[in-house]
């Protein structure tokens, strides 16, 4: 998503921001405010849409001035959104789809060779498809580009494969 404003015409605004100019700042916050809800309104429960987006805003008030790359604002800024939708909805449902502690537990079980067997055991029990893109992102570390023209799709359809190769490798060892 881009943000409703182009970084290049906002530069000087922007930096100004970063340096720590406090009218800059809410400047540059009003101008972020409608993409972030259009954002949160598409990846959060409806009830947690104010929340998120106000949370969204207020870490970036607080931490705009770590930010290196200042053309990294919109990516950076809707991960920001995406995290606070997911912590909120872990609250709403009392359900963390990424629970860490059960994969510490399943850790916690399993010596490295047993580890071993079970990560080749996952592996090997998904589809072709979704095994040649796991193999191919994670283990020959190949980019998504590369990947996308080894296996003659688009880059959305490779994350997408990866996404799901990934958790069901996931589910596997956790079942």
């Amino acid at each position: 998503m881009a943000m409703g404003f182009a970084i290049e015409q906002h530069a000087p605004l922007l930096a100004a921001a970063h340096g720590g100019d406090g009218q800059a700042m809410e400047t540059l916050l009003r101008l972020a405010r409608p993409d972030v809800r259009r954002y949160a309104q598409r990846h959060c429960l409806i009830s947690d849409v104010d929340d998120a987006v106000q949370e969204a805003l207020w870490v970036m008030a607080r931490k705009l001035h770590q930010l290196r790359a200042l053309a990294a604002l919109s990516g950076w800024l809707l991960r920001t959104v995406q995290r606070e939708c997911r912590r909120l909805g872990r609250i709403a449902l009392r359900y963390d789809p990424y629970d860490e502690a059960a994969v510490d537990a399943w850790l916690a079980r399993h010596n490295d060779d047993a580890l071993r067997h079970e990560l080749a055991s996952a592996i090997e029990s998904l589809p072709p498809h979704y095994r040649e893109v796991l193999l191919l992102r994670d283990f020959e570390e190949l980019t998504i580009a590369e990947i996308a023209a080894r296996v003659g799709d688009s880059t959305a359809a490779v994350k997408s494969r990866l996404h799901r190769a990934r958790t069901l490798a996931r589910e596997y060892l956790l079942a």
